[in-house]
């Protein structure tokens, strides 16, 4: 989707960082598209034992991608299922929270306020400009939906984006998955994949789509999308007698939980710009031959969209906006080795 630059934007943004159970690095790229709808989020200490990573690839628009950036993981901590240790729970409700939350006024304003062009979004007036009243702080969420005044019936963004996350908590790796952006593990250099890409070519997901009444045309829902899952994308959710989980576009995602091992490496999220162009085991590979001689992760991960990127826009593959987050597992023996050096340290200070 979307038109093309006459010359790729190649101009990096990218951070690394670390806590005693693990070390990340990420990047991200707008590449040959001309505006860039990726988003993610990295918070490696969610709370004292939990690390989240979300990568957010945004189609017809970037908002809809930038507010799960923004909100996702509080609703995450915000749940109930989370105080309880249900991390897939809380995940699948927070991926419908977002859906839940962009709707209304308050939804409205938000989205206004982190777009552009605010004729994306149905209802919107192009030069009208709403931005979010002083005093009202950002965690305020549960009452989005119930706000009444003008555009309270707004019902949500057209634009979307899928969304892939990754919650590491103790000897537990816990992965969501609406959409076609990938997870996988490394597990002595054998790649596993954490997600399934939700494409058409999944009977269930067809399935479901023409009993919403939806339809398949040209290799797209209704025509239009690429994909059968997604946050955002109201125009496909509007059937008031089906469930947000059958609805012909949903943003229900696939859990998938792992016990980790000392076998496992290290884990990739990365949105579709860069499976298009690399293959699981091929990605987990290539980060292997790095890690040989480059220590910063978040270089290892520009030089795998370096890789990815097309020479031109005749070639295809490779013009995407490209996003990747390398979180590289610590064994038992390396966050001991950093207990003792972290204790030596303060006794020295001592």
């Amino acid at each position: 989707m979307g038109a093309y630059l006459s010359s790729p934007k190649t101009d990096k943004f990218s951070e690394d960082g670390e806590n005693d159970r693990l070390r990340y690095g990420l990047s991200s790229m707008q590449g040959w598209r001309a505006t860039m709808e990726d988003a993610h989020a990295a918070y490696p200490d969610l709370d004292a034992s939990t690390s989240f990573f979300g990568v957010y690839d945004g189609h017809g628009g970037k908002v809809v991608a930038k507010f799960c950036a923004k909100y996702l993981h509080q609703q995450v901590l915000k749940s109930e299922a989370y105080s309880i240790g249900d991390i897939g729970s809380s995940l699948q409700k927070s991926f419908f929270r977002m859906d839940e939350m962009m709707v209304g006024q308050r939804g409205w304003r938000e989205l206004s306020a982190m777009g552009d062009k605010l004729n994306k979004f149905g209802g919107m007036i192009e030069g009208l400009i709403w931005s979010p009243r002083s005093g009202e702080g950002n965690d305020r969420v549960n009452d989005w939906a119930f706000e009444e005044g003008p555009h309270s019936d707004f019902t949500g963004p057209d634009c979307g984006c899928t969304a892939c996350v990754a919650v590491l908590r103790q000897n537990q790796l816990i992965v969501a998955n609406a959409g076609d952006s990938r997870c996988v593990i490394s597990r002595k250099g054998q790649a596993h994949n954490m997600s399934r890409d939700h494409k058409l070519d999944i009977e269930d997901e067809r399935e479901r789509i023409l009993k919403a009444g939806g339809f398949i045309h040209a290799g797209r829902v209704n025509g239009t999308l690429n994909l059968t899952r997604a946050i955002g994308d109201m125009e496909f959710k509007q059937n008031k007698f089906l469930a947000p989980e059958k609805q012909i576009v949903t943003a229900n995602p696939d859990i998938n939980t792992v016990e980790l091992c000392d076998d496992d490496e290290f884990i990739v999220l990365a949105c579709d710009g860069i499976w298009d162009c690399m293959s699981s085991q091929q990605l987990v590979d290539f980060i292997h031959e790095h890690l040989k001689t480059e220590t910063k992760l978040s270089l290892i991960c520009e030089k795998v969209m370096d890789r990815c990127l097309a020479p031109s826009t005749s070639i295809g593959d490779g013009c995407d906006n490209m996003t990747i987050i390398l979180v590289q597992l610590r064994g038992p023996n390396e966050s001991i080795q950093l207990e003792k050096s972290s204790s030596s340290s303060s006794n020295q200070d001592e």
